[in-house]
Protein backbone atom coordinates (compact mmCIF):
# COMPACT_ATOMS: atom_id res chain seq x y z
CA UNK A 1 0.00 0.00 0.00
CA UNK A 2 1.37 3.26 -0.86
CA UNK A 3 0.86 6.19 1.71
CA UNK A 4 -0.09 9.93 0.84
CA UNK A 5 2.76 12.12 1.49
CA UNK A 6 2.00 14.34 3.92
CA UNK A 7 4.24 17.83 4.47
CA UNK A 8 5.69 16.86 7.93
CA UNK A 9 5.08 20.70 8.78
CA UNK A 10 1.26 20.08 8.32
CA UNK A 11 1.38 18.34 11.65
CA UNK A 12 2.62 20.97 13.10
CA UNK A 13 -0.13 23.29 11.94
CA UNK A 14 -4.11 23.67 12.81
CA UNK A 15 -4.76 21.28 9.74
CA UNK A 16 -3.39 18.76 11.43
CA UNK A 17 -6.78 18.47 13.48
CA UNK A 18 -10.34 17.68 13.25
CA UNK A 19 -12.92 19.66 14.31
CA UNK A 20 -16.58 17.86 14.72
CA UNK A 21 -19.57 19.67 12.73
CA UNK A 22 -21.37 20.00 16.24
CA UNK A 23 -18.56 19.31 19.02
CA UNK A 24 -18.52 22.39 20.39
CA UNK A 25 -21.60 21.24 22.76
CA UNK A 26 -19.30 18.67 23.92
CA UNK A 27 -15.70 18.81 23.24
CA UNK A 28 -13.74 21.44 24.29
CA UNK A 29 -10.73 20.99 21.95
CA UNK A 30 -10.17 19.83 18.62
CA UNK A 31 -8.88 16.20 17.75
CA UNK A 32 -6.12 15.36 16.53
CA UNK A 33 -5.56 13.79 12.92
CA UNK A 34 -2.01 12.08 13.37
CA UNK A 35 -2.11 11.03 17.06
CA UNK A 36 -4.44 9.16 18.74
CA UNK A 37 -6.36 11.84 21.30
CA UNK A 38 -5.39 11.97 24.93
CA UNK A 39 -9.20 11.17 25.92
CA UNK A 40 -11.51 9.12 23.43
CA UNK A 41 -15.35 10.86 22.58
CA UNK A 42 -18.36 9.04 22.80
CA UNK A 43 -19.54 6.62 20.16
CA UNK A 44 -22.12 9.31 18.82
CA UNK A 45 -19.62 11.83 18.04
CA UNK A 46 -17.26 9.88 17.44
CA UNK A 47 -19.54 8.41 14.36
CA UNK A 48 -20.76 11.69 13.60
CA UNK A 49 -17.38 13.07 13.14
CA UNK A 50 -16.47 10.00 10.75
CA UNK A 51 -19.14 10.42 8.94
CA UNK A 52 -19.03 13.58 7.83
CA UNK A 53 -15.36 13.27 6.90
CA UNK A 54 -16.67 10.59 4.54
CA UNK A 55 -19.60 13.37 3.26
CA UNK A 56 -16.08 13.94 0.73
CA UNK A 57 -16.25 10.54 -0.76
CA UNK A 58 -17.78 10.13 -3.82
CA UNK A 59 -21.03 8.47 -4.09
CA UNK A 60 -20.42 4.83 -5.28
CA UNK A 61 -23.34 4.40 -7.50
CA UNK A 62 -22.12 6.82 -9.68
CA UNK A 63 -18.51 5.28 -9.63
CA UNK A 64 -18.39 3.98 -13.44
CA UNK A 65 -14.72 3.29 -12.75
CA UNK A 66 -14.65 0.52 -10.71
CA UNK A 67 -15.78 -3.22 -11.11
CA UNK A 68 -16.29 -4.04 -7.57
CA UNK A 69 -19.62 -4.32 -6.41
CA UNK A 70 -21.45 -1.05 -5.15
CA UNK A 71 -25.03 -2.15 -3.71
CA UNK A 72 -25.68 -5.64 -2.30
CA UNK A 73 -29.53 -6.52 -0.77
CA UNK A 74 -29.84 -5.61 2.92
CA UNK A 75 -30.17 -9.12 4.32
CA UNK A 76 -27.23 -10.07 2.67
CA UNK A 77 -25.60 -6.48 4.29
CA UNK A 78 -27.12 -8.26 7.60
CA UNK A 79 -25.50 -11.58 6.95
CA UNK A 80 -22.15 -10.07 6.54
CA UNK A 81 -23.03 -7.54 9.57
CA UNK A 82 -23.41 -10.88 11.52
CA UNK A 83 -20.45 -12.34 10.75
CA UNK A 84 -18.13 -9.76 10.90
CA UNK A 85 -16.51 -11.37 13.78
CA UNK A 86 -15.84 -14.40 12.51
CA UNK A 87 -12.04 -15.52 11.89
CA UNK A 88 -12.06 -17.04 8.36
CA UNK A 89 -8.93 -18.69 9.00
CA UNK A 90 -10.17 -20.38 12.22
CA UNK A 91 -11.93 -23.35 10.83
CA UNK A 92 -11.53 -25.51 14.24
CA UNK A 93 -14.17 -22.83 15.71
CA UNK A 94 -15.96 -21.83 12.71
CA UNK A 95 -16.56 -25.23 11.02
CA UNK A 96 -19.65 -24.17 9.42
CA UNK A 97 -17.99 -20.89 7.96
CA UNK A 98 -16.02 -23.39 6.66
CA UNK A 99 -17.73 -25.89 5.10
CA UNK A 100 -19.06 -22.72 3.62
CA UNK A 101 -16.27 -21.63 1.65
CA UNK A 102 -16.02 -24.91 0.28
CA UNK A 103 -19.34 -24.87 -0.52
CA UNK A 104 -18.63 -21.98 -2.82
CA UNK A 105 -15.33 -23.71 -4.27
CA UNK A 106 -17.19 -26.43 -5.67
CA UNK A 107 -19.87 -24.92 -6.90
CA UNK A 108 -17.37 -22.36 -8.80
CA UNK A 109 -15.59 -25.27 -10.02
CA UNK A 110 -18.65 -26.83 -11.77
CA UNK A 111 -19.77 -23.75 -12.96
CA UNK A 112 -16.26 -23.89 -14.60
CA UNK A 113 -17.14 -27.42 -15.75
CA UNK A 114 -14.52 -29.14 -13.63
CA UNK A 115 -16.59 -32.56 -13.82
CA UNK A 116 -18.29 -34.15 -10.73
CA UNK A 117 -15.14 -34.57 -8.96
CA UNK A 118 -16.11 -35.37 -5.41
CA UNK A 119 -14.61 -32.16 -3.78
CA UNK A 120 -12.74 -29.58 -5.71
CA UNK A 121 -9.31 -27.87 -5.35
CA UNK A 122 -9.55 -24.26 -4.21
CA UNK A 123 -9.71 -21.38 -1.76
CA UNK A 124 -10.84 -18.10 -0.95
CA UNK A 125 -8.60 -15.02 -0.67
CA UNK A 126 -8.69 -11.21 -0.33
CA UNK A 127 -9.29 -10.57 -4.10
CA UNK A 128 -8.10 -11.67 -7.42
CA UNK A 129 -4.91 -10.24 -6.96
CA UNK A 130 -3.97 -12.65 -3.69
CA UNK A 131 -5.50 -15.58 -6.16
CA UNK A 132 -3.04 -14.27 -8.53
CA UNK A 133 -0.10 -15.00 -6.23
CA UNK A 134 -1.29 -18.11 -5.09
CA UNK A 135 -1.61 -19.40 -9.37
CA UNK A 136 1.68 -18.09 -10.14
CA UNK A 137 3.52 -19.67 -7.12
CA UNK A 138 1.74 -22.83 -8.33
CA UNK A 139 2.62 -22.21 -11.82
CA UNK A 140 6.31 -21.88 -10.41
CA UNK A 141 6.77 -24.65 -8.24
CA UNK A 142 5.04 -26.94 -10.71
CA UNK A 143 7.75 -25.83 -13.35
CA UNK A 144 10.92 -26.29 -10.76
CA UNK A 145 9.74 -29.99 -10.24
CA UNK A 146 9.34 -30.95 -13.63
CA UNK A 147 13.26 -28.99 -14.24
CA UNK A 148 14.91 -30.47 -11.46
CA UNK A 149 13.28 -33.83 -12.13
CA UNK A 150 14.93 -33.68 -15.33
CA UNK A 151 18.09 -32.67 -13.86
CA UNK A 152 17.95 -29.34 -15.57
CA UNK A 153 18.51 -25.61 -14.51
CA UNK A 154 15.22 -23.97 -12.27
CA UNK A 155 16.66 -20.25 -11.59
CA UNK A 156 15.38 -18.33 -14.54
CA UNK A 157 11.48 -18.86 -14.75
CA UNK A 158 9.45 -16.62 -16.67
CA UNK A 159 5.86 -16.07 -17.44
CA UNK A 160 4.38 -14.77 -20.66
CA UNK A 161 1.43 -13.07 -20.75
CA UNK A 162 -0.45 -9.93 -22.35
CA UNK A 163 0.69 -6.08 -21.61
CA UNK A 164 -2.77 -5.14 -20.71
CA UNK A 165 -2.20 -7.62 -17.38
CA UNK A 166 -3.57 -6.09 -14.17
CA UNK A 167 -0.64 -4.58 -12.09
CA UNK A 168 -1.08 -7.97 -9.46
CA UNK A 169 0.71 -9.92 -11.98
CA UNK A 170 4.03 -7.81 -12.77
CA UNK A 171 3.55 -7.39 -8.79
CA UNK A 172 3.78 -11.56 -8.67
CA UNK A 173 6.79 -11.75 -10.96
CA UNK A 174 8.43 -9.29 -9.01
CA UNK A 175 7.91 -10.59 -5.86
CA UNK A 176 8.48 -13.84 -6.69
CA UNK A 177 11.67 -13.38 -8.79
CA UNK A 178 10.20 -14.31 -12.48
CA UNK A 179 10.73 -12.90 -15.80
CA UNK A 180 7.50 -11.01 -17.16
CA UNK A 181 7.63 -11.68 -20.80
CA UNK A 182 4.52 -8.49 -21.71
CA UNK A 183 2.99 -9.22 -25.36
CA UNK A 184 3.47 -5.59 -26.31
CA UNK A 185 0.16 -3.51 -27.65
CA UNK A 186 -0.29 -2.77 -31.71
CA UNK A 187 -2.60 -0.47 -33.00
CA UNK A 188 -5.07 -2.75 -34.92
CA UNK A 189 -4.52 -5.39 -31.36
CA UNK A 190 -5.20 -4.85 -27.69
CA UNK A 191 -5.10 -8.40 -26.45
CA UNK A 192 -3.14 -11.29 -26.43
CA UNK A 193 -3.14 -13.35 -29.31
CA UNK A 194 -1.76 -17.22 -29.70
CA UNK A 195 0.86 -16.30 -32.21
CA UNK A 196 2.12 -13.57 -30.42
CA UNK A 197 2.11 -15.87 -26.89
CA UNK A 198 4.10 -18.98 -28.27
CA UNK A 199 6.76 -17.17 -30.12
CA UNK A 200 7.68 -15.89 -26.43
CA UNK A 201 7.00 -19.12 -24.84
CA UNK A 202 10.73 -21.19 -24.13
CA UNK A 203 11.63 -24.63 -21.72
CA UNK A 204 11.83 -21.74 -18.95
CA UNK A 205 8.01 -20.44 -18.95
CA UNK A 206 6.53 -21.81 -16.07
CA UNK A 207 3.02 -20.51 -17.64
CA UNK A 208 0.95 -18.50 -20.23
CA UNK A 209 -1.96 -15.91 -18.46
CA UNK A 210 -4.45 -15.63 -20.53
CA UNK A 211 -7.35 -13.08 -19.58
CA UNK A 212 -11.10 -13.12 -19.27
CA UNK A 213 -12.15 -9.60 -18.77
CA UNK A 214 -9.57 -7.02 -19.90
CA UNK A 215 -9.49 -4.42 -17.59
CA UNK A 216 -8.71 -1.83 -20.35
CA UNK A 217 -11.39 -2.25 -22.18
CA UNK A 218 -13.37 -5.10 -21.16
CA UNK A 219 -12.74 -8.03 -23.91
CA UNK A 220 -12.20 -11.40 -23.41
CA UNK A 221 -8.88 -12.92 -25.11
CA UNK A 222 -9.12 -16.34 -26.91
CA UNK A 223 -8.52 -19.33 -24.55
CA UNK A 224 -9.00 -22.16 -26.50
CA UNK A 225 -6.98 -20.40 -29.73
CA UNK A 226 -4.08 -20.36 -26.90
CA UNK A 227 -4.23 -23.63 -26.24
CA UNK A 228 -4.59 -25.03 -29.59
CA UNK A 229 -1.16 -23.47 -30.41
CA UNK A 230 0.32 -24.10 -26.99
CA UNK A 231 -0.80 -27.54 -27.06
CA UNK A 232 0.83 -28.14 -30.79
CA UNK A 233 3.96 -26.76 -28.83
CA UNK A 234 3.90 -28.76 -26.03
CA UNK A 235 3.94 -31.98 -28.21
CA UNK A 236 6.70 -30.56 -30.40
CA UNK A 237 8.74 -29.46 -27.79
CA UNK A 238 8.01 -32.18 -25.18
CA UNK A 239 7.35 -29.39 -22.91
CA UNK A 240 4.22 -28.68 -20.43
CA UNK A 241 3.46 -25.46 -19.95
CA UNK A 242 0.20 -24.67 -18.96
CA UNK A 243 -2.68 -22.25 -18.65
CA UNK A 244 -3.84 -19.76 -16.02
CA UNK A 245 -7.03 -17.96 -17.15
CA UNK A 246 -6.88 -14.84 -14.78
CA UNK A 247 -11.33 -14.64 -14.83
CA UNK A 248 -11.44 -11.52 -12.12
CA UNK A 249 -14.16 -10.04 -13.85
CA UNK A 250 -15.34 -12.99 -16.33
CA UNK A 251 -15.46 -15.96 -14.18
CA UNK A 252 -18.52 -14.55 -13.11
CA UNK A 253 -20.09 -13.28 -16.64
CA UNK A 254 -19.32 -15.80 -19.08
CA UNK A 255 -20.78 -19.02 -17.58
CA UNK A 256 -24.07 -17.18 -17.75
CA UNK A 257 -24.11 -15.00 -20.64
CA UNK A 258 -21.67 -16.78 -22.70
CA UNK A 259 -22.18 -20.77 -21.38
CA UNK A 260 -21.04 -22.00 -25.28
CA UNK A 261 -17.57 -20.41 -24.86
CA UNK A 262 -14.96 -22.61 -23.95
CA UNK A 263 -12.24 -20.94 -21.82
CA UNK A 264 -12.54 -23.04 -18.63
CA UNK A 265 -11.00 -25.99 -17.59
CA UNK A 266 -13.32 -27.84 -20.39
CA UNK A 267 -10.02 -26.37 -22.02
CA UNK A 268 -6.94 -29.25 -21.74
CA UNK A 269 -4.25 -26.79 -20.86
CA UNK A 270 -5.97 -24.69 -18.40
CA UNK A 271 -4.83 -25.22 -14.67
CA UNK A 272 -6.34 -22.94 -12.71
CA UNK A 273 -8.38 -20.35 -12.57
CA UNK A 274 -8.82 -17.36 -10.35
CA UNK A 275 -11.94 -14.64 -10.04
CA UNK A 276 -13.48 -12.39 -7.84
CA UNK A 277 -16.13 -12.72 -6.15
CA UNK A 278 -16.43 -8.35 -5.40
CA UNK A 279 -17.01 -7.61 -9.36
CA UNK A 280 -19.32 -9.76 -11.21
CA UNK A 281 -19.81 -12.76 -8.02
CA UNK A 282 -21.60 -9.51 -6.81
CA UNK A 283 -20.15 -9.00 -3.05
CA UNK A 284 -19.19 -5.87 -1.40
CA UNK A 285 -15.12 -5.46 -1.34
CA UNK A 286 -12.77 -8.52 0.20
CA UNK A 287 -13.92 -11.76 -1.42
CA UNK A 288 -11.73 -13.73 -4.81
CA UNK A 289 -11.49 -17.16 -5.44
CA UNK A 290 -8.92 -19.56 -6.94
CA UNK A 291 -9.58 -22.69 -8.32
CA UNK A 292 -7.11 -25.84 -9.51
CA UNK A 293 -8.23 -28.13 -12.40
CA UNK A 294 -6.81 -31.17 -9.79
CA UNK A 295 -4.68 -32.16 -6.53
CA UNK A 296 -1.34 -32.21 -8.37
CA UNK A 297 -1.67 -29.11 -9.82
CA UNK A 298 -1.58 -27.33 -6.35
CA UNK A 299 2.11 -28.74 -5.21
CA UNK A 300 1.88 -29.71 -1.66
CA UNK A 301 4.55 -28.07 -0.77
CA UNK A 302 2.73 -24.80 -0.85
CA UNK A 303 -0.06 -26.02 1.79
CA UNK A 304 1.02 -25.00 5.28
CA UNK A 305 -0.40 -26.93 8.17
CA UNK A 306 -1.11 -25.59 11.93
CA UNK A 307 -2.77 -26.93 14.97
CA UNK A 308 -2.77 -23.74 17.68
CA UNK A 309 -6.21 -22.54 16.95
CA UNK A 310 -7.41 -26.22 17.30
CA UNK A 311 -7.13 -29.32 14.58
CA UNK A 312 -4.81 -29.53 12.05
CA UNK A 313 -6.18 -26.45 9.63
CA UNK A 314 -4.31 -26.73 6.44
CA UNK A 315 -3.49 -23.75 4.82
CA UNK A 316 -2.73 -21.61 1.22
CA UNK A 317 -3.13 -18.40 1.35
CA UNK A 318 -0.91 -15.18 1.66
CA UNK A 319 -3.06 -13.84 4.44
CA UNK A 320 -3.79 -15.26 7.40
CA UNK A 321 -6.34 -13.48 10.06
CA UNK A 322 -9.02 -12.54 7.57
CA UNK A 323 -12.87 -11.87 8.04
CA UNK A 324 -15.07 -15.09 6.70
CA UNK A 325 -18.43 -12.59 6.31
CA UNK A 326 -17.52 -12.08 2.53
CA UNK A 327 -17.35 -15.58 1.76
CA UNK A 328 -20.73 -15.93 3.96
CA UNK A 329 -22.43 -13.28 1.25
CA UNK A 330 -20.73 -14.82 -1.84
CA UNK A 331 -22.76 -17.94 -0.66
CA UNK A 332 -25.84 -16.12 -0.07
CA UNK A 333 -25.68 -15.04 -3.44
CA UNK A 334 -25.34 -18.49 -5.04
CA UNK A 335 -28.23 -19.83 -3.16
CA UNK A 336 -30.40 -16.30 -3.66
CA UNK A 337 -30.14 -15.76 -6.70
CA UNK A 338 -29.28 -19.07 -8.42
CA UNK A 339 -27.88 -19.54 -12.23
CA UNK A 340 -31.02 -17.55 -13.26
CA UNK A 341 -30.61 -14.82 -11.32
CA UNK A 342 -27.24 -14.21 -11.83
CA UNK A 343 -28.06 -14.81 -15.79
CA UNK A 344 -30.69 -11.98 -15.32
CA UNK A 345 -28.95 -9.72 -13.78
CA UNK A 346 -25.77 -10.03 -15.93
CA UNK A 347 -27.93 -9.70 -18.82
CA UNK A 348 -29.35 -6.90 -17.54
CA UNK A 349 -25.99 -4.73 -16.99
CA UNK A 350 -24.58 -6.22 -20.72
CA UNK A 351 -27.92 -4.61 -22.16
CA UNK A 352 -26.97 -1.22 -20.46
CA UNK A 353 -23.50 -1.26 -21.83
CA UNK A 354 -24.25 -1.83 -25.32
CA UNK A 355 -27.12 0.46 -25.38
CA UNK A 356 -25.15 3.29 -23.57
CA UNK A 357 -22.02 2.51 -26.34
CA UNK A 358 -24.31 2.54 -28.67
CA UNK A 359 -25.23 6.01 -27.82
CA UNK A 360 -22.20 7.41 -27.74
CA UNK A 361 -20.91 5.80 -31.55
CA UNK A 362 -24.19 7.81 -33.06
CA UNK A 363 -23.42 10.89 -31.08
CA UNK A 364 -20.46 10.86 -33.81
CA UNK A 365 -18.33 12.96 -30.59
CA UNK A 366 -16.69 9.37 -29.86
CA UNK A 367 -15.28 6.38 -31.30
CA UNK A 368 -15.74 3.05 -29.53
CA UNK A 369 -12.55 0.90 -28.55
CA UNK A 370 -15.10 -1.47 -27.19
CA UNK A 371 -18.79 -1.94 -27.02
CA UNK A 372 -19.25 -4.31 -23.61
CA UNK A 373 -19.81 -7.67 -25.70
CA UNK A 374 -18.30 -10.03 -23.42
CA UNK A 375 -18.37 -8.27 -19.62
CA UNK A 376 -20.38 -5.31 -19.89
CA UNK A 377 -17.38 -2.86 -19.70
CA UNK A 378 -16.54 -0.82 -22.72
CA UNK A 379 -13.82 1.78 -23.39
CA UNK A 380 -14.06 4.71 -26.23
CA UNK A 381 -12.48 8.19 -27.16
CA UNK A 382 -12.60 11.09 -28.90
CA UNK A 383 -13.29 11.86 -32.10
CA UNK A 384 -10.86 13.74 -34.22
CA UNK A 385 -13.00 16.80 -34.61
CA UNK A 386 -14.15 17.52 -31.30
CA UNK A 387 -11.90 20.00 -29.18
CA UNK A 388 -11.69 18.26 -25.78
CA UNK A 389 -10.06 15.08 -24.60
CA UNK A 390 -11.26 11.91 -22.63
CA UNK A 391 -9.30 13.93 -19.67
CA UNK A 392 -11.52 16.84 -19.97
CA UNK A 393 -14.45 14.61 -20.40
CA UNK A 394 -13.82 12.63 -17.10
CA UNK A 395 -13.26 16.20 -15.43
CA UNK A 396 -16.41 17.55 -16.61
CA UNK A 397 -18.48 14.68 -16.12
CA UNK A 398 -16.59 14.49 -12.19
CA UNK A 399 -18.68 17.84 -11.64
CA UNK A 400 -22.35 15.83 -11.94
CA UNK A 401 -20.45 13.26 -9.41
CA UNK A 402 -19.81 10.41 -12.23
CA UNK A 403 -16.32 8.67 -11.88
CA UNK A 404 -15.74 7.46 -15.16
CA UNK A 405 -11.67 6.94 -15.44
CA UNK A 406 -9.70 8.54 -18.36
CA UNK A 407 -6.28 6.74 -19.03
CA UNK A 408 -3.53 5.73 -21.70
CA UNK A 409 -3.33 2.37 -23.09
CA UNK A 410 0.42 0.72 -22.35
CA UNK A 411 3.51 0.48 -24.59
CA UNK A 412 3.00 0.78 -28.47
CA UNK A 413 -0.44 2.62 -27.75
CA UNK A 414 0.60 5.23 -26.04
CA UNK A 415 -1.37 7.58 -27.98
CA UNK A 416 -4.54 5.82 -27.26
CA UNK A 417 -6.49 7.72 -24.42
CA UNK A 418 -9.99 6.12 -23.39
CA UNK A 419 -12.70 6.48 -21.22
CA UNK A 420 -14.04 3.15 -19.39
CA UNK A 421 -17.45 2.67 -18.46
CA UNK A 422 -18.27 -0.98 -16.16
CA UNK A 423 -22.27 -1.58 -16.27
CA UNK A 424 -22.84 -2.82 -12.45
CA UNK A 425 -25.66 -4.06 -10.87
CA UNK A 426 -27.32 -0.80 -9.87
CA UNK A 427 -26.47 1.65 -12.54
CA UNK A 428 -29.67 1.20 -14.25
CA UNK A 429 -31.45 1.90 -17.98
CA UNK A 430 -32.30 5.43 -16.06
CA UNK A 431 -28.47 6.11 -14.47
CA UNK A 432 -27.48 5.68 -18.21
CA UNK A 433 -29.49 8.16 -19.65
CA UNK A 434 -28.68 10.40 -17.02
CA UNK A 435 -24.96 10.05 -17.92
CA UNK A 436 -25.68 10.42 -21.57
CA UNK A 437 -27.10 13.91 -20.91
CA UNK A 438 -24.38 14.64 -19.01
CA UNK A 439 -22.10 13.82 -21.49
CA UNK A 440 -24.00 15.93 -24.13
CA UNK A 441 -24.37 19.00 -22.26
CA UNK A 442 -20.42 18.76 -21.32
CA UNK A 443 -19.88 18.32 -25.42
CA UNK A 444 -22.01 21.06 -26.07
CA UNK A 445 -19.73 23.21 -23.20
CA UNK A 446 -17.01 22.58 -25.07
CA UNK A 447 -18.37 23.22 -28.30
CA UNK A 448 -19.64 26.44 -27.42
CA UNK A 449 -15.78 27.77 -25.95
CA UNK A 450 -14.02 26.87 -29.38
CA UNK A 451 -10.52 28.34 -27.79
CA UNK A 452 -10.76 25.41 -25.13
CA UNK A 453 -7.32 23.31 -25.83
CA UNK A 454 -7.72 19.81 -24.76
CA UNK A 455 -5.99 18.43 -21.60
CA UNK A 456 -3.57 16.11 -22.49
CA UNK A 457 -3.05 13.93 -19.08
CA UNK A 458 -5.48 13.31 -16.19
CA UNK A 459 -5.13 14.88 -12.60
CA UNK A 460 -2.59 13.16 -10.47
CA UNK A 461 -2.84 12.65 -6.81
CA UNK A 462 -1.68 9.58 -4.31
CA UNK A 463 -3.64 6.93 -2.99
Amino acid sequence: MVHRQVDLARFQSESSLVTPAYGAREVAQPVPKYEIPSTGLSSELAYDLVRDELILDGNSRLNLATFVTTWMEDRARQLMADSFDKNMIDKDEYPQTAEIELRCVNILARLWNSGEREEAIGCSTIGSSEAAMLAGMALKWNWRKRRQAAGKSADKPNLVMGINVQVCWEKFCRYWEVEPRFVPMASDRFCLTAEEAISRVDENTIGVVVILGSTFDGRYENVLEVNDALQQLNQRTGWETPIHVDAASGGFVAPFLQPDLEWDFRVPLVKSINTSGHKFGLVYPGVGWIVWRSPADLPQELVFHCNYLGGDLPNFALNFSRPGNQVIAQYYNFVRLGREGYRRIHQNCHDVALYLSGELAKSGAFRLISDGSDIPVFAFTTADHVNFSVFDMSDKLREHGWLVPAYTFPKNCEDLAVLRVVCKEGFTRDMADMLLRDIRAATEFFSATPTHQPKTQGSSFSH
